[in-house]
């Protein structure tokens, strides 16, 4: 049985969906550290590790957001392609300075 406070309208997402953008974004975060650990392309320190984390997980709820906001498909379709696109945009700054 679900519980009132998932479904209040100031409230877009449960515990349970936060958990899981936490838990991707770890996940992911796993992929440098396990390469660096091995040797490979990855020459990240703790500021890379943190900007990283908080794009993803940001990324992560803001999806989170429009899919509980949005009722139709084409509207929850832009927003993830906008959403993904700033991502994306962000990183690539970030990583090489694309826009200088």
């Amino acid at each position: 049985m679900k519980s009132t406070i998932d479904n209040h309208p100031l409230q877009p997402f449960s515990a349970r969906k936060a958990l899981r953008v936490l838990l991707v974004t770890g996940a992911l975060l796993l992929v440098p550290l396990v390469s660096m650990q091995l040797g490979g392309a990855f020459d990240w320190g703790a500021f890379d590790f943190v900007a990283a984390a908080v794009l993803l997980a940001g990324t992560g709820f803001a999806l989170e957001l429009a899919l509980a906001k949005l009722r139709t498909g084409r509207a929850r379709a832009t927003a993830a392609a906008v959403i993904v696109l700033a991502l994306l945009a962000i990183w690539a700054e970030l990583a090489v300075g694309l826009f200088h």
